[in-house]
C-alpha cells in the first residue's frame, strides 16, 4: 500500500474509532463504503488514495441561507447565545462562515485555506471547484470561506454554516457554486427571507434558486423557509398581508407544502404597543422558534439517514450510471478505433500500391520487385521483415487506440460533472484502453460477477441500516420493551473531542 493509501486507511480507522462510541449503525456503514471502494478501485472509478467514505461529511451540517440583511447572523447569535457573527442592516459578512465547537472560551476566525486544505471538513479542495466555474477565483479562497470556532454548547456535535447575502455580489457565480455544494451536503437548510421587504417579486432570482430549484429534490424535507423580522410588520394595518404576500410568492415557485415559519429576534424586536397584538406575535414567534430549534437539535438523526442514503445512492450510481457510461464510452472508443484502423491501413495500402506501381514492381497482377528473390531465399531476412512489419502495424494500431481514447476524455469529464458522480469516469474508461485489453471486450475492467454480488450486498445492507434506524425511532407494535434510551444515537452531542485538538470536527470527523 502506498503512502496515500495508508493515509486513507488511517482516516477510516479514526472514523471507525469515533463511530464505535457514537453510533454502531454508522460504524457498519463504513464497512459498506469500503466494499464500494474495492469495486471502485478495480474499475478505476476511484484512485487508491481515495474513498467514498471520505467524500461525505460525517459531522451533522446545518446551513443558513438567505438574502442580505434577512437576520441570519442575528438568528445564529441568538441560537448560540454567543455574539459570534457581526450583524447589521447592510452586508456585514461577505463570506461563507463554517462554525464548529471549541473548548476555548474565546472564538477564533481562521482563513478559508484552513477549510480548503483540510479533508476533514466539507470544503476540501473547494478552490478547484471555484476555479472551474470562475477562472482565477480559486486562488482567492479566503475571499469566500472562513472557519470560526465557538464555545457554545449548542454547537457540540454539529457544524453550522452561515452564508453571505444571496442576492448579489461581484462573486455571484462562485457564491452560487458554493451554495449548491452546501445544500447538497447539509442535513438541515434554513432559508431566510426579510419581512421588512414586503415585495418578494423583486427577489425573483433568489426565490427561484432557493425555492424552485429545491422543492423537487428527494431531500426537500430538510428545507425550512423562514420569514424573519416579522415584528416589523406589526405596525402595518394588516400584518397578515405581509405573510400572505410571501406565501403567495413561494407558492408561485411551486412551494405548496412544507413548513413556512414567521419569527423575529426577541433581543432586537421592534416595540409593539398593542398588548394583544404583541402577545399574539410572541406566541407565534416562540412556537416557530421552538420548532426550528428542535429540528436543529435533531440534526444528528437526520445525519444518520443521510449517510445511509448516500451509501445506497452511491451503490446505485455505480451500477446504474457509472458502469453504463463506461460501457457506452468503450463502445464509442471501439468504433473509433476500428474506423481509425480501417482508414489508416486502407490509406497505407493505397499509398503502397501507388508507390510500387510507380516503381514498376507490378507485372500485370503479379508483384515482382527486384529484391523479392533475395527475401525469399533468406529465412532470417523474412523473419526480420515480418517482425518489422508487425511492429509498424501494432504501433499504428496502438497509436490509434490512444488517440481515440484521448478524444473521449473531455466528453467523459463533462459527463461526470453532469451526472454528479462520486467517481472518475475518465479513469475508469482509460483502464479499459490499456494495451493488454482487447477492444472486443464488452465487460468493463473490474466489473464481473463478484463486483455485482458485492454491490447487491451493499444495497441490501443499506436497507437493513434504514430498518435499524427506524427501529430506534419508531415502535408501530407498541412493544413496551423497546426503549429509545437503550439504543443511544445522539451520543455525539456529549462526546468530547481529542484533548490535543481545539476543533471538535477536526479532531474526530474525517471529512
Amino acid at each position: 500500500m502506498n503512502t496515500a493509501g495508508r493515509l486513507i486507511e488511517g482516516r477510516l480507522k479514526h472514523l471507525e474509532s469515533h463511530l464505535e462510541q457514537e453510533n454502531p449503525v454508522l460504524l457498519k456503514t463504513v464497512q459498506s463504503f469500503k466494499k464500494l471502494d474495492r469495486i471502485a478501485y478495480r474499475t478505476g472509478l476511484l484512485g487508491t488514495d481515495e474513498s467514498y467514505a471520505t467524500q461525505i461529511p460525517w459531522w451533522p451540517l446545518i446551513a443558513v441561507l438567505g438574502t442580505f440583511s434577512s437576520g441570519k447572523s442575528t438568528f445564529i447569535n441568538h441560537y448560540l447565545d454567543y455574539k459570534l457573527q457581526r450583524t447589521g442592516n447592510q452586508a456585514v459578512d461577505d463570506k461563507f462562515t463554517v462554525t464548529c465547537y471549541s473548548r476555548e472560551k474565546t472564538a477564533h476566525a481562521l482563513p478559508g485555506v484552513a477549510l480548503d486544505a483540510d479533508p476533514r471538513f466539507p470544503f476540501y479542495q473547494m478552490s478547484e471547484d471555484i476555479e472551474r466555474v470562475a477562472k482565477g477565483e480559486g486562488e482567492r479562497i479566503d475571499s469566500y470561506l472562513q472557519l470560526k470556532t465557538c464555545p457554545s454548547d449548542r454547537l457540540r456535535g454539529k457544524i453550522l454554516i452561515d452564508s453571505p447575502g444571496f442576492d448579489a455580489d461581484a462573486q455571484r457565480t462562485s457564491t452560487l457554486r458554493i451554495t449548491d455544494h452546501i445544500i447538497d451536503l447539509s442535513d438541515l437548510v434554513l432559508v431566510f427571507f426579510d419581512a421588512r421587504h414586503p415585495e418578494p417579486g423583486a427577489m425573483q432570482d433568489t426565490l427561484n434558486h432557493l425555492v424552485s430549484n429545491t422543492i423537487s429534490r428527494n431531500d426537500a424535507g430538510k428545507f425550512l423557509y423562514i420569514l424573519n423580522q416579522i415584528d416589523s410588520a406589526a405596525r402595518e394595518d394588516n400584518p397578515e398581508e405581509v405573510v400572505a404576500a410571501w406565501q403567495r410568492a413561494l407558492g408561485e415557485r411551486g412551494l405548496t407544502a412544507g413548513r413556512f415559519y414567521t419569527i423575529y429576534n426577541p433581543d432586537a424586536a421592534v416595540p409593539i404597543d398593542d398588548d394583544n397584538l404583541r402577545q399574539r406575535f410572541e406566541r407565534k414567534r416562540d412556537a416557530d422558534l421552538e420548532e426550528i430549534h428542535n429540528r436543529m437539535h435533531e440534526v444528528e438523526i437526520e445525519r444518520a439517514y443521510r449517510i445511509v442514503g448516500v451509501l445506497e445512492r452511491t451503490a446505485r450510481d455505480i451500477e446504474e450510471r457509472a458502469i453504463p457510461a463506461v460501457r457506452e464510452a468503450i463502445a464509442r472508443w471501439k468504433r473509433r478505433v476500428l474506423w481509425g484502423d480501417a482508414l489508416t491501413f486502407g490509406l497505407l495500402l493505397i499509398a503502397l500500391v501507388a508507390i510500387t506501381l510507380n516503381q514498376g514492381y507490378w507485372q500485370g497482377f503479379s508483384f515482382a520487385p527486384p529484391w523479392l528473390d533475395a527475401l525469399l531465399a533468406s529465412p532470417p531476412l523474412q523473419i526480420g521483415v515480418t517482425i518489422a512489419s508487425l511492429a509498424v502495424v501494432l504501433g499504428l494500431h496502438f497509436l490509434i487506440r490512444s488517440l481515440a481514447a484521448r478524444s473521449l476524455l473531455g466528453q467523459l469529464k463533462r459527463q461526470t460533472d453532469k451526472l454528479a458522480l462520486r467517481g472518475n469516469l475518465s479513469n475508469a474508461f482509460l483502464r479499459n484502453t490499456k494495451p493488454w485489453r482487447s477492444i472486443f471486450s464488452n465487460v468493463p475492467a473490474g466489473w464481473g460477477r463478484g463486483a455485482r454480488k458485492r454491490l447487491a450486498q451493499v444495497k441490501e445492507d443499506a436497507d437493513n441500516y434504514v430498518q435499524t434506524l427506524n427501529d430506534r425511532f419508531t415502535n408501530p407494535s407498541g412493544d413496551a420493551s423497546v426503549h429509545l434510551e437503550n439504543q443511544p444515537l445522539l451520543a455525539a452531542a456529549q462526546i468530547e473531542p481529542d484533548a490535543e485538538a481545539p476543533l471538535s470536527p477536526a479532531s474526530t470527523a474525517p471529512s
